[in-house]
C-alpha cells in the first residue's frame, strides 16, 4: 500500500509541459518599436561611418529634418490630406462593393461560376498597367486615381470574403435551419460573424495595395499628394525628401493597420 501510495503521489507531482500554444500566439509588447528603432539605429550609424553614401541615402537624423521643415512650411499636410482622401475614397468604394459581391458569390450558386471566373481573369492583371486606361476613360484628374485604387482594392475583397464565407462551419448553418431560422437570420447571426476574420485579413491586404496604387496613380498628374512629392525629389535627387515620403507612407500603413486591430478585438471580441 505504501508503495502504491508513493508512486501515485510521484505522478501527481508530475508536470506535463503545456503543448497547444501553437495556434495561440501571444503579442510581446515593445518588440515591434524595438525591432525599428534598432533597424533606424543600424542605418544611422552605418551612415555616420560613411559606409552608406548620403546622396543615395541620407541618414535617419536628415530624413526627420527634411520632414520637419515640410511640416513648419505645411507642405507635408496638403500631401497627406490630397493622399488620405483618394486613398480612402477609393478604399471606400473598391471594399465595400468587393465585400458585397463577394458575399453575393460565396453564398448564391447562381452567383458562384460567373463571379469566380471574372475574378480568376480579372484579377493577375496588373492595375498599374490599367492606369493610362482608366486616364483615357476617366480623365486624367481625381476620378482615374479613385478608380484605379478602387479596381484594385476589389478583387483582394472578393477573394477574401468569398473564401471566409466557404470557410464558415456548415454544422452550424444546418443547426439554425433545423431551430427555424429564416435566411437573413442565418446570414447575419452565423454567416457574417464567422466569416469576419477572413473578410479583416482581406481588408488588411486591401489597403495595402491600396498604397500601392495611390503612389501610382499620384505620380502621374498630381500636383498634391504623397506620391506626386516622392516623383518630383527622386527628380531633383533631394532623396532626403523622397525618403520622408517613404516614411509618411510607412505610417499611414502603420495606422491602418492599428485601426484594423482596434475593430477586430471590438467585433471578435466573442472569441
Amino acid at each position: 500500500m505504501t508503495t502504491d501510495n508513493s508512486l501515485s503521489v510521484e505522478n501527481a507531482e508530475t508536470v506535463v509541459p503545456f503543448r497547444g500554444g501553437l495556434l495561440t500566439p501571444t503579442w510581446r509588447r515593445g518588440t515591434g518599436a524595438i525591432t525599428l528603432f534598432v533597424l533606424i539605429a543600424m542605418w544611422q550609424g552605418a551612415s555616420s561611418m560613411g559606409w552608406i553614401s548620403p546622396i543615395t541615402a541620407p541618414s535617419p537624423g536628415e530624413v526627420i529634418l527634411a520632414l520637419w521643415e515640410m511640416v513648419r512650411s505645411g507642405e507635408l499636410f496638403g500631401h497627406l490630406a490630397a493622399s488620405l482622401g483618394r486613398l480612402f475614397g477609393g478604399f471606400a468604394i473598391g471594399g465595400s462593393t468587393g465585400i458585397a459581391f463577394g458575399l453575393a458569390v460565396g453564398l448564391w450558386s447562381i452567383m458562384r461560376a460567373p463571379g469566380v471566373t471574372v475574378v480568376a481573369a480579372l484579377f493577375p492583371i496588373p492595375k498599374i498597367a490599367l492606369l493610362p486606361l482608366f486616364i483615357i476613360w476617366f480623365g486624367i484628374g481625381e476620378a482615374s486615381k479613385l478608380v484605379t485604387i478602387a479596381f484594385g482594392t476589389f478583387f483582394p475583397m472578393v477573394v477574401a470574403t468569398y473564401g471566409a464565407v466557404d470557410n464558415v462551419d456548415r454544422t452550424l448553418v444546418r443547426m439554425g435551419r433545423s431551430f427555424g431560422l429564416s435566411t437573413a437570420a442565418i446570414i447575419g447571426k452565423i454567416v457574417l460573424p464567422g466569416a469576419l476574420p477572413g473578410i479583416l485579413s482581406g481588408l488588411r491586404i486591401s489597403s495595402s495595395i491600396g498604397i500601392v496604387l495611390l503612389v501610382a496613380a499620384e505620380m502621374i498628374n498630381a500636383d498634391q499628394g504623397v506620391g506626386g512629392m516622392v516623383l518630383a525629389s527622386g527628380n531633383l535627387y533631394q532623396t532626403d525628401r523622397l525618403l520622408g515620403g517613404v516614411v509618411v507612407l510607412c505610417m499611414i500603413g502603420l495606422t491602418i493597420s492599428a485601426l484594423i486591430d482596434v475593430f477586430e478585438k471590438r467585433l471578435l471580441a466573442w472569441r
